[in-house]
């Protein structure tokens, strides 16, 4: 969902994502699908991918969901350490993982990506090549 929603907002961005435990090549969930959808954005043709050195290589930054998934991603990947940061974090918000957990989760999750985005959004206007995780 929030690659979608990056996508929308920054066409003129490299945008991407890919997941720590990603079951490869899977379509986004039907709950994230219905609810982009609802809010004009087709996320249709997205297909689930592991996060890989390459990405980290070629990104300019890449947003983590929550503060784990950023300690994980910089554990990993300690050479691009200084190019990730929580999407969150000027909100103060860590945006849980709605996988299997029904519509309510899923609409939390779109409501704080939104806000995240919404609080990131003239920064991002500066930059290229974000990943989200």
């Amino acid at each position: 969902m929030a690659e979608g929603l990056l996508r929308d907002l920054l066409p003129m961005h490299d945008i991407f994502s890919a997941g720590l435990c990603a079951l490869e090549g899977t379509p986004a969930d039907r709950l994230a699908l219905e609810l982009m959808w609802q809010s004009g954005i087709d996320i249709s043709e997205h297909r689930s991918r592991n996060l890989a050195s390459w990405m980290m290589r070629e990104a300019d930054l890449v947003f983590t969901m929550d503060s784990a998934q950023t300690q994980f991603v910089i554990r990993r990947f300690p050479v691009a350490g200084n190019k990730v940061e929580r999407l969150g974090e000027p909100c103060g918000l860590d945006i849980p993982d709605p996988y299997q957990h029904g519509l309510a989760a899923f609409c939390h999750a779109l409501r704080l990506i939104e806000r995240a985005v919404q609080c990131r959004l003239p920064a991002l206007n500066r930059r290229t090549n974000c990943s989200v995780h």
